[in-house]
């Protein structure tokens, strides 16, 4: 009995101590109410990877005469002018190499460029090259996905404009729960020709200035839950099991004292 009892009372701590959870455990950013303000090194834009889908659009600039010239850039979305005919157009596929093929010019490097750069590589050519006078291109990324795995399951998260940060990304997935470990958050990336897991801290400024905060197309975001949280699931697993031999033996407890009782 007093061993039944023991293992009991561990359970129970182990119950009520997995329950309790420090706020400053889970609080994000917690150093900034003393810092007020954190310096952010250069400006969050994604790069164009291997396998990215592109939108690009040259657009005219109000002269009459470049609206026959751009069409030949626009075949992928019919060759008009209307901005509805491209985003339904089949778009660019980055290669392994990196690059694509775009009309008139061939094969145009792309990956590792952000979109603005891009845009800004194929407007040098449409006027240096003498195609048209003061071009504009639009360049988009249209199949910008993350993806959550958590001890709660997974989920993709479609991107709609492109860009996504680490913090944005947690907030889609529907936040972590109080028992993940924060310490410890991977991203797994693409890198080199190699995948490489990074880990981020939420509660620390640190990360806006972390390469890994701007997420790229298909980036992994992995969590864990914390120690005590498996270390309440073996006790509520020894509970299963004592509970049928803590009934057995409070049974025979009465048993025991009824006799007793009537001997005397």
């Amino acid at each position: 009995m007093k061993l039944i009892k023991t293992l009991l009372i561990l359970a129970g701590i182990a119950v009520c101590t997995s329950s309790c959870v420090s706020s400053r455990k889970v609080r994000y950013l917690g150093d900034m109410q003393k810092l007020g303000e954190v310096s952010v090194d250069g400006k969050f834009e994604a790069k164009i990877s291997p396998f990215d889908e592109l939108r690009i659009y040259v657009l005219p600039n109000g002269d009459p005469e470049e609206q026959e010239l751009i069409k030949p850039f626009n075949i992928y979305s019919g060759g008009t002018n209307n901005m509805t005919n491209a985003n339904r157009g089949l778009g660019y596929l980055v290669d392994v190499d990196g690059n694509i093929q775009f009309p008139v010019f061939g094969k145009v490097k792309a990956a590792g460029l952000t979109c603005r750069a891009l845009r800004d590589t194929i407007e040098y050519r449409l006027k240096n090259e003498g195609y048209l006078s003061d071009p504009l291109v639009d360049v988009r990324i249209t199949n910008f996905k993350v993806f959550f795995l958590g001890s709660n399951g997974g989920k993709a998260i479609t991107i709609d404009n492109e860009r996504c940060t680490f913090l944005e990304a947690l907030a889609m997935s529907g936040d972590l729960s109080l028992y993940t470990k924060r310490s410890k958050i991977g991203v797994v990336r693409e890198k080199e020709g190699k995948m490489v897991i990074h880990y981020l801290d939420p509660r620390s400024s640190d990360i806006f200035n972390d390469e890994f905060f701007i997420l790229q197309q298909n980036d992994i975001i992995l969590t864990e839950n914390m120690t005590y949280v498996f270390f309440k699931e073996w006790m509520s697993n020894i509970n299963v099991l004592l509970t049928p031999l803590t009934t057995a033996t409070s049974v025979m407890a009465v048993v025991l004292a009824i006799k007793a009782s009537i001997e005397k």
